[in-house]
């Protein structure tokens, strides 16, 4: 691994005023493959820095946790010092640690606590474990605002496809459905690797999508028939939309034909993106949400967006989405969840605290 792979890379701070007498509050985000540090003010972010291995991951076609590991190891420090430099901040200027503490790939999520307790213990301030996927939700408020309640949250990426219902961002946090075999992001990337695209696949397939016609090919919108429906209401599953797509393809190159890549791209995208589309609004519908928030990496996809905003207008829901920055993986969220927990007065969590690779989404922080 060279030094590039892991090289930090800073984007501006908001420029918005910062509020002086909110909890300065430090994020360390390493659940995958991205190093991710941030600080914020109250909920104003002032640094923030990332450093990826997702080329060092590429030329096996998905995450290789070990090589992950090693990857925050070499650059938590470069990465932290950057974000600090960055914020015009001291390490003791801090009010609060915050780290991911699960779900995740369990020797990754071990680097980031490692440090953010070795922080905390040495600054002596609070620590706060966070709930990763929770974290994707409470990151918008750097970009929107004060999170409406009762509000409905899609989450959508490699690893997970979830439907919350967030009454109270801090405590009451419930699960209404998840994927039960595929996450979407995992799909894009199997249909990527079936159609000879590089990984990761979402951004190439969106990108041929816009060439392609999505009515080209008819493929399964996986738990949506009237019996699908009672049992898995706002469940989700892209295994059969994924093997419907190889099939076609393995179909069409036994024959000797051409491969449409863009219609096969465009049509395999329109289905995930109805079927995310389609029970999100559903869900708020059901539960009373004039809010849907959508995040996680797949969340920067301009499909889904498009078909969220169209779904969204038609019922009288209002759409909010971050920054496709703030989508991904990043220390960003983690400090805007940990500033939150702190101003609603949450107790922090012991210096012993564990990692947990699938922490339940209703376990806010520990």
């Amino acid at each position: 691994m060279t030094s590039s792979d892991t090289a930090p890379q800073t984007v501006p701070a908001t420029t918005a005023a910062i509020v002086a007498d909110a909890p300065l509050v430090l994020g360390i985000e390493s659940s995958c493959d991205e190093t991710g540090v941030a600080i914020v003010r109250g909920h104003e972010l002032i640094g923030d820095v990332v450093a990826s291995s997702v080329d060092e991951h590429a030329r096996f076609g998905g995450v290789i946790p070990e090589i992950a590991s090693r990857a925050h190891l070499e650059a938590m420090v470069p990465t932290l010092d950057a974000a600090c430099e960055q914020a015009g901040i001291r390490l003791t200027d801090l009010d609060a640690i915050a780290v991911t503490s699960g779900p995740g790939l369990a020797g990754a999520l071990l680097v980031g606590v490692a440090a953010a307790k070795t922080l905390a213990f040495a600054l002596d301030k609070p620590l706060y474990g966070i709930n990763h996927l929770v974290a994707h939700v409470g990151v918008d408020v750097l970009d929107h605002g004060t999170l409406p309640t009762p509000m409905v949250a899609l989450l959508v990426s490699g690893g997970h496809t979830n439907l919350l219902l967030v009454r109270d961002i801090g405590s009451d946090v419930v699960s209404l459905g998840q994927t039960i075999d595929d996450a979407a992001g995992e799909a894009y990337d199997k249909v990527a690797r079936l159609l000879d695209l590089p990984y990761p696949g979402g951004p190439h397939i969106d990108r041929l999508a816009q060439q392609g016609d999505p009515r080209a090919i008819a493929f399964p919108r996986g738990l949506t028939s009237g019996r699908d429906m009672q049992r898995h209401r706002f469940d989700f599953s892209f295994s059969g939309l994924k093997t419907a797509v190889a099939r076609w393809v393995e179909t069409r190159r036994a024959a000797g034909e051409p491969i449409p890549v863009a219609d096969v791209a465009a049509s395999f995208q329109e289905a995930v993106a109805d079927v995310l589309t389609r029970k999100a609004v559903l869900a708020c519908q059901e539960h009373g949400a004039t809010h849907l928030l959508i995040g996680g990496g797949v969340a920067a996809n301009r499909r889904l967006r498009e078909l969220a905003e169209e779904r969204c207008a038609a019922a009288g829901i209002t759409l909010r989405v971050p920054r496709p920055r703030l989508c991904t993986d990043n220390g960003a969220m983690v400090a805007a969840l940990g500033a939150q927990l702190v101003m609603a007065g949450a107790e922090p969590s012991a210096l012993d605290l564990p990692t947990d690779s699938s922490m339940p989404v209703e376990r806010v922080h520990v």
